[in-house]
């Protein structure tokens, strides 16, 4: 399926786990913080169970946005669902958006 992303899939392992990595990072909750240069507001909700993570950002300036689930499956592995976007796009926010310092410190 386009847009699907599994640790068997087209993307290598250790891309998907550097992607889960910087995802882990990010608070539940909104954070504001900078992606290319620009500023960025994104909410993270996780479910109870931890099964499923949903991110939506959007960029504070502009128009572009970036939007997605993530499923942990039972067997080992993860599946990512872009929202009308590429993988690829959601992988390079994730990795490369960096909170803004207030919220930063107080995660500490």
């Amino acid at each position: 399926m386009p847009g699907t992303m599994t640790a068997g899939g087209k993307t290598p392992p250790p891309i998907l786990a550097t992607f889960e990595d910087a995802l882990a990072k990010f608070p539940d909750g909104y954070v504001g913080g900078y992606f290319g240069g620009r500023p960025w507001g994104v909410t993270v909700k996780r479910s109870e169970d931890g099964k499923r993570i949903w991110l939506y950002g959007e960029e504070l300036s502009g128009t572009d946005i970036v939007s997605f689930n993530l499923y942990r499956l039972a067997e080992p592995g993860s599946i990512l669902k872009p929202c009308e976007m590429s993988s690829a796009k959601v992988i390079e926010f994730v990795l490369g958006f960096e909170p803004s310092i207030e919220k930063a410190a107080s995660r500490k």
